[in-house]
């Protein structure tokens, strides 16, 4: 039977963008909402600034046929095969667009906002497009491992936040330099092709530059990526969402996505690195607000289920740009969602089961042994600590860290626990656990 090892660890725009209406002309209008949201009859998208009337649909079999309510109040099966096929039928000259740009740089209220209008919007005649800026932070995919994507320990020391998003996806770096895109449809309407030609094309127009778009969906110049993408796809709504490196500071991506050198055991979802650019480094002339302008007059004059240019004229149909203030006052349920988003337990007590291995050395008075330390996390906390040597079981170890957080502090604390434990208590510990 194995012995255990007992130690102690203590714990140390451009500047005036043409669509936007004037405070005079501000718009206070009812918004159709979905009924898991029945308390709201009505809503201000924005501070001085809202969306206009949601047209409904007529639900229809395609055929000419209208539903009964019968059929309508079938069964939910059949409730969202007719309302897929009423958003089928809706013709692309009924669907209007609007851009709404946050005013907040929070990412835990951005993303608040994001699913604030993926739980409650409908968007069968009406497509979004949000654009935002965050303060610097990292932002890792649903089920993702932070301590596998960066190093949660030195984040918290620079005082950048660690946020999870709904969406699946890897990992990204944002700060005041990279602009973040949420397309916004019916799930029928889902179109990522579609959304990165958008990016792309607005590229070209307003400064030439060419991108392509990856097989992983990424857009990259000569190889090098300047774009991100995730989505999340539920009933009746889904978003596309992507990244967009302006002048993003490179040296801060990777000092903030540097991570241990313990190795991770883990199913959690992992990143695939890749090289970046920014675009000032392809066109010195390219700047946030004419990159977010641009973005948002190409969406507005292409149609809205084809990569048709309508020009000025179909952009003079649709509703423009509008500022966006994400406050509860606006967004009834906002807090709480954001709150939600900003829990330990939703950053870190979400993440996938793992092990952290890492080679330490071990002393006693007849040699050094090399020895394999191995913690166990389950739900955000350490959950056992073992000791793996060759030819030896599995030495469990006592901590006071058990059931605590597992950070990379942590397992430093630990490890230079272990360093301090004599070598009588090593070679007792190995001579029996045979």
């Amino acid at each position: 039977m194995a012995s255990t090892l007992f130690m102690n660890c203590g714990t140390k725009v451009r500047s005036v963008i043409g669509h936007l209406s004037p405070l005079s002309q501000q718009i206070n209008v009812s918004v159709k909402f979905h009924p898991n949201y029945q308390s709201i009859q009505k809503a201000v998208v924005a501070h001085n600034y809202s969306t206009t009337t949601t047209t409904t649909t007529t639900l229809s079999d395609g055929k000419n046929n209208a539903i009964s309510n019968e059929q309508v109040n079938a069964t939910p099966t059949a409730k969202s095969t007719y309302k897929s096929r009423a958003i089928k039928a809706v013709p692309d000259n009924e669907i209007r667009k609007s851009v709404f740009i946050s005013q907040s740089n929070d990412i835990f209220t951005n993303l608040a906002l994001e699913d604030w209008f993926y739980r409650n919007f409908d968007f069968t005649n009406h497509h979004v497009l949000m654009l935002w800026a965050n303060d610097p932070c990292v932002v890792i995919g649903r089920h993702q491992n932070p301590f596998d994507e960066t190093n949660v320990s030195n984040l918290q020391k620079a005082d950048i936040a660690l946020a999870r998003r709904n969406s699946g996806g890897g990992t990204v770096y944002h700060d005041r330099g990279n602009l973040n895109m949420t397309f916004f449809t019916p799930r029928e309407r889902y179109n990522r092709t579609y959304n990165l030609n958008i990016v792309t094309r607005a590229l070209f127009r307003e400064w030439g530059i060419k991108a392509d778009i990856s097989a992983r969906d990424d857009i990259v110049i000569n190889d090098k990526k300047i774009s991100g993408t995730a989505a999340k796809l539920g009933q009746p709504n889904a978003y596309h969402h992507c990244t967009l490196l302006v002048d993003t500071n490179k040296n801060n991506i990777r000092e903030a996505l540097v991570k241990d050198e313990a190795e991770i055991v883990t199913k959690a979802t992992q990143s695939v690195r890749s090289p970046v650019k920014n675009l000032v480094d392809v066109n010195r002339h390219v700047n946030f607000a004419q990159l977010l302008s641009a973005v948002g007059y190409e969406f507005l004059r292409t149609s809205a289920t084809e990569l048709h240019d309508g020009g000025r004229h179909l952009m003079m149909k649709q509703r423009g740009f509008q500022l966006i203030n994400p406050t509860e006052k606006w967004f009834p349920g906002l807090m709480e969602i954001r709150d939600n988003l900003n829990t330990w337990d939703w950053c870190y007590g979400k993440t996938p089961k793992f092990t952290v291995q890492k080679e330490i050395q071990l002393k006693s008075e007849e040699k050094d042994h090399n020895v394999q330390l191995n913690i166990s996390v389950n739900a955000g906390l350490i959950e056992g600590i073992t000791l793996i040597v060759p030819n030896y079981d599995a030495i469990p170890v006592v901590s006071t860290l058990r059931g605590t957080p597992y950070t990379e502090e942590h397992l430093n604390n630990i490890i230079m626990a272990l360093k301090g434990v004599s070598g009588d208590n090593v070679k007792h510990a190995m001579n029996h656990s045979f």
